[in-house]
């Protein structure tokens, strides 16, 4: 029996690792200068890519502050598909990129960068939604900031303490599930086992904190800030336990009239098959009745393949665009030119859009 399950967790990892591998090969980045094959009347009305996301200029990248514009474009989309009644959306994007430590996926990054990254973007996106016009709806801390784990809500607090990021509800995913689902949280494996580890180590003081400090969380409350107008759930599942992926469809299900955003939680990872049914038959089933109902509403997902670099770009409600982009010599300098090889209103997957960058390639050698 022993020999079984260890054979069983090897099969799983190498699974996971190879299909991680396969999985990342995909991702490289851009720049902003159009160059259109559609009509001129189709790509008027497309978004052109953000400045400065190049990856034949990787230097740019260090001037800009790409993340904020990033945060421009999904606001914009966000308040498009809220019109439009959209309750489950998602934010997907490079959040290394600009600044003086920008990266791209040629880079050298862990998980705890990435999450730090989103841990911030979130933050600062949820303090530029209470400005808006519509920003009323998130009085008494109606827009909740989910973050994945009580140590990302923790640091999350201690980092942004201004008086405009505090009038969100700062939360975890744990916290969420308990309050509003009347199903048990599904806890990561050991988690329990550090959890009564930590309280034990308190003693009286109650808990050691070793996942984090329970003051951090704020309060919720029925009534009050209870249910949310909006839930930005930070990075779930991805580089973390799958469980988080299972109890966001819980907290969705508990409490349908919230919006709720998924901020980079690699949900083409599940739509995709990344994790076989066989192994994580939970999380298949979660798949197939929650998460492939999500709207893509700001995407910006780097594609390459044999030397051909482009983005599958969409700000909602446009449709989907397959960018190239191509290095050309102009009086000694180079410029980048972004080429919108294909749209269409459906999602095109992976390789179809990498067949549409190599073909057009191709044609413009």
């Amino acid at each position: 029996m022993i020999k079984s399950v260890v054979f069983c967790s090897l099969i799983t990892s190498a699974y996971a690792f190879v299909s991680e591998t396969f999985y990342n090969c995909g991702g490289h980045i851009g720049w902003n200068l159009n160059r259109p094959s559609l009509s001129l009347s189709a790509v008027s009305k497309l978004s052109t890519l953000p400045d400065g996301i190049s990856v034949y200029e990787k230097s740019d990248a260090k001037y800009l502050d790409i993340q904020a514009d990033f945060r421009s474009r999904a606001q914009l989309a966000l308040e498009k598909a809220t019109a439009d009644g959209q309750k489950l959306c998602e934010f997907e994007f490079p959040p290394l990129l600009g600044g003086d430590k920008s990266k791209t996926q040629f880079d050298d990054f862990d998980n705890v960068q990435e999450l730090d990254k989103n841990k911030d973007w979130a933050v600062l996106f949820a303090a530029s939604l209470l400005g808006t016009k519509g920003s009323k709806r998130f009085e008494d801390g109606k827009l909740w900031l989910v973050f994945p784990d009580l140590k990302e809500c923790e640091l999350a607090k201690a980092e942004w303490a201004g008086q405009r990021f505090r009038a969100t509800t700062f939360t975890t995913i744990e916290a969420v599930t308990n309050f509003l689902s009347s199903e048990a949280y599904d806890a990561p494996w050991g988690s329990s086992l550090v959890s009564g580890l930590s309280k034990l180590m308190g003693g009286d003081d109650g808990d050691a904190g070793l996942l984090g400090d329970q003051s951090s969380l704020d309060k919720l409350e029925n009534g009050r800030n209870a249910p949310s107008e909006l839930a930005l759930i930070v990075q779930p599942g991805n580089g973390g336990p799958v469980e988080d992926w299972v109890n966001t469809e819980k907290i969705f299900d508990a409490s349908p009239s919230t919006q709720m955003v998924i901020v980079n939680g690699a949900l083409d990872k599940l739509r995709g098959g990344y994790y076989p049914a066989v192994f994580f038959p939970k999380l298949a089933k979660s798949v197939d009745r929650f998460f492939t109902r999500f709207e893509s509403i700001f995407y910006l997902k780097p594609i390459s393949d044999k030397g051909v670099y482009g983005w599958l770009y969409r700000v909602y409600p446009e449709p989907w665009q397959v960018v190239l982009q191509t290095a050309v010599e102009k009086k000694g300098r180079l410029e980048v030119v972004n080429e919108v090889v294909y749209s269409s209103d459906e999602r095109p997957d992976y390789n179809f859009a990498v067949a549409k960058l190599l073909t057009s390639s191709t044609a413009n050698q």
